[in-house]
């Protein structure tokens, strides 16, 4: 079962007025959960969620190239370490 947003809007208290709203804006580019192609008009407030699932899915890979880029430079440190020391002996 498909559920449907309804058209009333909380903040001014009657139905959305859709492109008189400065807060209603196109999104366009794919859905964090589903995949999909996303290419809407929609409220920016109703659009928050799916945002915020955007922004964590993409601190979270940001977050994970920085933990293998360490990971790489520990290697290769631990790699060149050893024979920078018997230079310097």
């Amino acid at each position: 079962m498909q559920l449907k947003n309804g058209l009333f809007c909380p903040l001014i208290k009657k139905e959305c007025v859709q492109l008189q709203c400065a807060w209603f804006t196109q999104l366009r580019g794919t859905h964090p959960q589903t995949g999909a192609e996303i290419d809407e008009w929609m409220c920016a407030i109703s659009a928050m969620p799916m945002l915020q699932i955007e922004v964590a899915k993409e601190a979270r890979q940001g977050a994970a190239a920085t933990e293998s880029f360490r990971n790489e430079m520990v290697r290769a440190q631990a790699e060149v370490l050893p024979s920078f020391i018997k230079q310097l002996s």
